[in-house]
């Protein structure tokens, strides 16, 4: 944690002052609002993937400018398909080919606004692209991890062209999507699956991974099953569990209501937290996915959302209760939210 407050916080936000201004100068209002809005909310998207780099302090000047990229990458297009101007499949495809080109450092680019009425950007959206790729040129063992992440990253754009489609076609793709995959996560169900394909946590360990030259195909598979679907699924199902109230709301979408009863919610979420504790102890450096794992769960539950819903209350006790980690990161982030208000 002293890395993180001494070097990554600090590095992470000169790269995102430094995208920020990049994005003030896009000439499409609509784009640039969008662009703006995503590093103002969702700031801490980009705190929390860069943790990553305190893993390895002499790349981080490598793992922090790529992990920051990619992620506002993903939170831009985000806002774009979800509180901007299309419902449009094949526009929402289109956009996210920039993420997939961003993995390959080998790709050409592509017009990623080719299906948008919106387009003037002022080379922004390439700009973040082309960044990704230079940076995963300088990772010495990514051509071990280039394929794994490839398939999350293509899992992902599936996710956010699916979920932001008309509200009366989604949850149709969403399981047709769901049965393509179903025989490979028999052990999760549909919801569960597509809430762990929309995270990004899995691609920045891989990350990390491909700046040691010592890597092996034994240890990329080891990250890629204790990833996905398990630390990845249980950062976005507490996302979820704590936006259920607001989604419910607003009529969003909320992988966490296709639970029969809340009871049911508990059981899953906390089977899926044992799993990802389980399966990130036989990792090299098992203590710091363990940090990774119970600082999601004291982010998250530490919320000012959760003291205003019952049930999420008590699913947050019981999944703190085995874990004196979990409580010590939610007393800390507790004091740090009081302090900010």
């Amino acid at each position: 944690m002293h890395r993180v407050y001494r070097y990554v916080l600090p590095g992470v936000k000169n790269e995102l002052s430094r995208w920020r201004e990049e994005a003030e100068q896009i000439p499409d209002e609509e784009l640039r609002q969008q662009a703006i809005a995503s590093m103002t909310s969702k700031q801490f998207h980009c705190q929390g993937g860069a943790v990553y780099a305190a893993a390895n302090l002499p790349s981080r000047h490598i793992l922090i400018p790529l992990i920051v990229a990619f992620q506002t990458i993903s939170d831009y297009l985000d806002n774009l398909c979800d509180r901007s101007t299309s419902l449009d499949p094949q526009d929402f495809r289109r956009l996210h080919q920039s993420m997939l080109d961003a993995v390959d450092p080998a790709a050409p680019t592509h017009d990623y606004y080719e299906f948008r009425q919106e387009k003037e950007d002022e080379g922004y959206l390439l700009k973040l692209v082309q960044t990704c790729q230079s940076h995963i040129r300088e990772l010495p063992s990514y051509g071990l991890v280039e394929k794994e992440i490839r398939e999350l990253v293509s899992l992902y754009c599936d996710l956010q062209v699916y979920k932001h489609i008309r509200h009366d076609l989604r949850e149709d793709e969403l399981l047709r999507w769901w049965n393509q995959h179903a025989a490979n996560y028999s052990q999760l169900k549909w919801n569960e699956f597509a809430a762990a394909t929309g995270s990004t946590l899995g691609v920045f360990m891989l990350f990390l991974a491909a700046q040691d030259p010592g890597l092996t195909k034994e240890r990329v598979s080891g990250i890629r099953e204790a990833y996905f679907p398990y630390v990845c699924g249980l950062h976005i199902m507490l996302d979820y569990l704590i936006d259920q109230e607001e989604d419910r709301a607003g009529g969003d979408l909320n992988f966490c209501s296709y639970y029969d009863t809340m009871e049911q919610s508990v059981e899953r979420i906390a089977e899926i937290v044992q799993n990802a504790r389980e399966r990130v102890a036989v990792l090299e450096a098992p203590s710091f996915h363990r940090m990774i794992i119970e600082g999601l769960i004291a982010l998250y539950l530490s919320d000012p959302k959760v003291s205003k819903q019952k049930e999420v209350r008590r699913i947050s006790r019981r999944l703190m209760k085995k874990s004196p980690m979990t409580r010590i990161f939610f007393w800390a982030n507790s004091v740090w939210i009081r302090m900010r208000s």
